[in-house]
């Protein structure tokens, strides 16, 4: 999975797919990938995704990169990256940035 710390916080990197019956996001290997329940038309699925991010990690997120690609950058204002030690996967949760798996679950039970 792709997390990269700058000054001001991290960027995640995501793969995207559209016209998924449900919002939810899951870990495919190290890759982070989002079902999207938004047509990828007119920048819906950007905004769908940055809507649930930032509910989610509770911090401003912005699209860095990908407006128009099923792989997208996504920057996340004032986070840190995770150490290694808080990066491996233990008991069943697995930290992304400040979040883990647990929690992308709970999102993911949302309807949107």
């Amino acid at each position: 999975m792709s997390i990269n710390e700058t000054k001001d916080g991290v960027i995640i990197t995501v793969f995207v797919k559209p016209n998924a019956p449900k919002f939810r996001i899951e870990l495919d290997g190290e890759e982070i990938v989002v079902y999207c329940t938004e047509e990828p038309v007119k920048g819906k699925v950007n905004k769908e995704i940055i809507k649930e991010f930032s509910k989610l990690l509770h911090a401003k997120v912005e699209l860095a990169s990908g407006s128009a690609s099923r792989q997208k950058q996504l920057f996340v204002q004032g986070r840190e990256k995770p150490s290694r030690a808080t990066s491996e996967v233990i008991v069943g949760f697995v930290p992304i940035g400040n979040i883990t798996k647990t929690e992308i679950s709970l999102l993911s039970k949302k309807s949107v």
